[in-house]
């Protein structure tokens, strides 16, 4: 993931969030990257310092160029939102999966039968929660098989 910070046409600067430069690039010449504030698809990217490593053995940053201070702050700010709402994520899907593990029946690897046993009425329909393969999920799916994957919460942070 790449965060820009935009300006459009009317001044109005915002950051924005791509997977990579080549997709901010499609979307801004499709005309889908638009200001939140006056919906202007006239935008551009706002110069921007990168966050670079000093590489002292002190582990201390190096005094800030009093010019960049503000945008590395604003850098620093966005990490710092970024971090925020990932951990928000994680949590909301820690207390789905904890939901699911106290109202589910747990089948474990025998989930892809079991949920096409209750999709075609040949075992009792209920909530159950396991394991499968990617081409098992796939075949579930093209089935018909209603399921939602559950992401692994024991992610650590990077």
């Amino acid at each position: 993931m790449i965060v820009y910070q935009l300006i459009c046409d009317k001044t109005h600067e915002f950051e924005a969030w791509f997977r990579d430069s080549s997709t901010f690039d499609m979307q801004h010449l499709a005309g889908d990257v638009e200001c939140p504030q006056c919906g202007s698809v006239d935008i551009h990217k706002a110069i921007m310092s990168p966050h670079i490593s000093t590489g002292n053995s002190t582990g201390k940053r190096a005094a800030p160029d009093p010019q960049k201070s503000t945008t590395l702050v604003r850098t620093d700010q966005s990490e710092v939102r970024a971090r925020e709402v990932a951990a928000k994520i994680l949590d909301a899907v820690k207390t789905i999966r904890e939901s699911v593990e106290e109202n589910c029946e747990y089948v474990g690897r025998e989930f892809p039968e079991e949920a096409r046993r209750i999709h075609y009425g040949d075992a009792e329909e209920r909530g159950i929660y396991g394991e499968a393969t990617e081409i098992e999920v796939r075949e579930l799916t093209d089935e018909g098989v209603d399921l939602i994957r559950l992401p692994d919460t024991a992610r650590k942070d990077n």
